[in-house]
């Protein structure tokens, strides 16, 4: 693929850093292998269908066909070089498409012609819409500048006017259409660019033929034309005053205009086709290239070693400054680093300086990725997107740049894990092999993490979704040789006692020679909530010598932390020692920490003991509509609400709720809500579990512990 693709050195202003976002299912792989193919960047047109698209290489991709990671692809078109990043559609692999948007100019947002606007369009739009760069003043701007592609236009249901209604009303007025479609579904058969006047048809090879706008469509040409126009000539005041004057605006004003427009946000060009057909593509490289922002146009804000912010301009002879946006862990390869670089320019076979872990880093070959496929590269400038294999101390959102003026770049926002599942090893001893696969998992996907709870034992995975842990899992198996499962959590419940009892415990035993001999009476009482243990020695006239007094408390401890109830620690109890006897030469330690396990264990069964669980506090985000069926389903799950207010025009719920019962809640609140609700939840406090769930619960730890 080297040899295939050859990509001349550019400076920012000719390039293009370009992001596909969408909806699943919308078509961003097939558009991005048209676009290569149209390019001239691949010699073959892959199939998602086939397993042969130039970005959905990984084999979950493959297998499942549909995007689980991002992919990069370059391609030249007209002067310019467009680096495209192929992110995937489905809300588990949201972090992608956050860590794509935060090191591009522009975007393209994908329609399905025959859904149009869907929730995951909604969610790609607020995130481009929040990875706008920062003014010199500090404020945000409007967000990454957007072109709409609405692709399958020959697919059946397919309708381009309800698409552009839903965009509106979703959206606002800025969208406008550049292009009206001739034909739709089977009778599609080409567009009319109304920027130019001309209608183009396809060949399917990327061959485009122009030709006059078909007579049944001149008038509706015409007045989304004049439509076009007026928007256009609103971002300019030059151009308002042409327009009100009677002026015609000519091609290089529109265009003009539309970039402004554009990089503004003021408009948001509509464009359609069909990738798999390759109609429209070329028309949308040329916008690409005409209406979307070069690294040139932007200023990125970095903080130097003192804290102060400094505006940084995509200068190639300026300081290195470089954002690492993704790591990939390649079973053959290694650990390879995508970057973006902003300032300045990092060469091949150099160093550069980790600000943030004070490390120089030695710097290998770099490339362009080309989907799985390397093209090397002596160095990448400001602007520039590549990669480099073999970092021994860098990770994503980690700064490249030199000891000599360190600058700090803003790091990608992931977002927080959602749901939580024990991972169980298929084969006895591989516990520590996926321990070690899945933290360089967690290394390569931020958005995921691992742990171990000391308290059940289990490995821990936690992620953006089912589907997320799945693949996470599968790529254990494929890159680290181990077979596991997923299963519900096990909640680490806790005992305590709401009474009080005394208990006592002789342990004698004489098994010839010296025997064993260990007295003692213990009292117990409940503590406040969170309080812990505490052990209370009264013993008078040395009923139990001071030497075995420690070997009680660790007996008690033991037993504490083992569970009496059904295996669970003990907590919020004060032991209190207060008799007890002693044999002159049968007596030891390891009787006395015998005798005090046993009188806790009776005390504690006399204490009206009782099982707590973790509480969770849930904060809920939802559109207004789905309220009641989302406070409905809390209530379900032993919840109770705390509150409900209004935030940037949607619904808090906030509720305190049984973990036991928030295991898959991001799975369920993706399903009442249709993908538009969202949660976070923090541990807030243990309470008592209801009396029949804790039977349940008590019957089941035993009867594991019997077996």
């Amino acid at each position: 693929m080297g040899e295939e693709i050859r990509l001349k050195k550019v400076d920012a202003q000719h390039l293009r850093n370009v992001a596909l976002i969408s909806h699943g299912g919308a078509g961003k792989t097939s558009l991005a292998e048209a676009m290569l193919f149209t390019a001239g960047a691949t010699s073959r047109l892959g199939r998602v269908d086939e397993g042969t698209t130039v970005t959905d290489y990984d084999p979950e991709e493959v297998r499942r066909k549909i995007s689980v990671s991002t992919a990069l692809a370059p391609l030249e078109w007209q002067d310019c070089r467009i680096n495209l990043l192929d992110t995937p559609g489905y809300f588990d692999f949201v972090g992608e498409v956050i860590s794509a948007l935060r090191v591009v100019e522009g975007a393209i947002v994908l329609l399905d012609a025959s859904s149009g606007v869907a929730v995951g369009t909604e969610k790609v739009w607020k995130y481009a819409s929040e990875a706008g760069t920062k003014r010199e003043d500090g404020s945000s701007a409007a967000g990454l500048p957007i072109l709409v592609f609405v692709n399958k236009m020959d697919r059946e249901n397919a309708n381009f006017d309800r698409c552009l209604e839903e965009l509106r009303q979703t959206f606002g007025p800025g969208v406008a259409p550049l292009q009206i479609p001739v034909g739709q579904a089977e009778s599609f058969r080409g567009i009319v660019d109304l920027v130019r006047m001309r209608m183009f048809s396809y060949d399917g090879a990327g061959k485009e033929k122009a030709g006059d706008v078909p007579a049944e469509l001149a008038e509706r040409a015409q007045a989304a034309r004049e439509a076009l126009i007026e928007a256009v000539a609103a971002t300019d005041d030059a151009l308002t005053e042409k327009y009100l004057e009677g002026g015609e605006l000519s091609q290089e004003e529109i265009e003009r205009g539309l970039a402004l427009g554009v990089a503004t946000r003021q408009i948001v060009p509509v464009l359609c086709g069909s990738a798999l057909k390759n109609a429209g593509v070329s028309t949308l490289l040329d916008y690409v290239v005409r209406l979307l922002p070069s690294p040139a146009d932007r200023k990125e804000q970095a903080i130097d070693r003192q804290g102060n912010p400094v505006v940084l301009a995509a200068d190639p002879a300026g300081p290195l400054a470089a954002l690492v946006f993704k790591t990939i862990s390649d079973p053959y390869v290694g650990k390879i680093t995508l970057l973006r670089v902003f300032s300045g320019t990092i060469a091949s076979n150099g160093t550069a300086y980790n600000v943030g872990r004070d490390r120089d880093e030695r710097i290998g070959q770099l490339f362009l990725m080309k989907g799985k496929e390397q093209v090397p590269v002596d160095s990448l400038s400001a602007g520039d997107i590549g990669g480099v294999a073999k970092l021994a101390e860098t990770a994503t959102n980690d700064t490249l740049g030199t000891r000599e003026r360190p600058l700090k770049l803003a790091p990608v926002q992931f977002p927080a894990p959602v749901i939580t599942m024990a991972v169980e090893p298929r084969s006895r001893g591989d516990e520590d092999k996926i321990g070690a696969g899945l933290a360089r998992l967690a290394e390569e996907d931020p958005t995921c993490t691992m742990s171990r709870n000391t308290e059940t034992g289990q490995m821990l995975v936690s992620g953006q979704g089912e589907l997320h842990l799945e693949v996470l899992l599968s790529r254990l198996q494929k890159k680290f040789g181990v077979e596991a499962d997923l299963t519900i959590p096990k909640v680490p419940y806790r005992e305590t006692i709401k009474g009080t009892a005394k208990a006592e415990y002789k342990h004698k035993k004489q098994t010839g020679g010296r025997g064993q001999y260990g007295h003692v009476f213990l009292e117990i009482e409940p503590l406040p909530l969170g309080s812990g243990f505490e052990f209370v020695d009264k013993i008078f006239g040395g009923a139990v010598p001071k030497q075995y007094i420690p070997a009680v408390e660790k007996g008690v401890r033991e037993t504490m932390q083992e569970g009496i109830l059904a295996g669970y620690p003990v907590v919020d109890m004060r032991v209190i020692l207060y008799d007890g006897s002693y044999h002159p030469v049968d007596s030891s330690e390891m009787a006395f920490k015998l005798a005090a396990s046993m009188a806790l264990k009776k005390a504690f069964m006399e204490a009206t003991p009782i099982l707590m669980e973790p509480i969770m506090a849930v904060e809920v985000q939802v559109p207004e509509a789905f309220m009641g069926d989302v406070i409905g389903d809390l209530n379900k799950k032993r919840g109770r609400i705390l509150g409900m207010e209004s935030r940037d025009g949607m619904q808090v719920i906030r509720a305190q709720v049984p973990i036991a019962e928030m295991f898959k809640y991001a799975t369920d609140l993706r399903s009442i809500t249709q993908g538009r609700g969202s949660f976070r939840m923090e541990f807030d406090h243990y309470e008592e579990v209801p009396a029949p769930i804790a039977q349940q619960v008590i019957a089941e730890a035993n009867k594991e512990r019997a077996s």
